[in-house]
């Protein structure tokens, strides 16, 4: 697997990935995630690619003072390979190199896979609350 940051012609089938992971919700709008990201930091929309094909993606953010990992995805039919882990060391060197401190990420509270795979590569659940507000509706 390569990994490359986004480029436009990847949209639809970065979508189609996130949409088979089950990543895309109602309250977001997946094409206007891309948009805000790349708008702010194409580089750390992180694709893996295999013969052509998107099979892996990490969206990276950094505002100074936490990282922050989202749409982190690996096709199911490539999953159990190391890709996933793959794509979180891409994006810790990211963030390494921007003296990135500590990273955060949300999972769902029902996605009990995700949250053991983190755990296996070396995350800890912190004790704190994770609180939101919407500031645009993208439904």
């Amino acid at each position: 697997m390569n990994i490359r940051s986004y480029q436009p012609d990847d949209r639809k089938s970065l979508i189609q990935l996130w949409n088979e992971c089950g990543l895309v919700v109602p309250q977001n709008d997946p094409q206007k995630d891309i948009q805000r990201k790349v708008r702010e930091d194409r580089e750390m929309l992180l694709l893996g690619k295999i013969d052509g094909q998107i099979v892996a993606s990490v969206m990276v953010g950094y505002e100074g003072h936490r990282g922050w990992i989202n749409y982190h995805a690996v096709a199911p039919s490539q999953r159990k390979q190391g890709f996933g882990r793959k794509m979180m060391d891409a994006a810790e060197q990211l963030l390494l190199g921007k003296g990135c401190p500590k990273i955060n990420l949300q999972i769902r509270s029902s996605n009990k896979e995700v949250k053991a795979f983190y755990n296996a590569i070396g995350y800890t659940q912190d004790p704190v609350v994770s609180m939101g507000k919407r500031l645009i509706k993208d439904e």
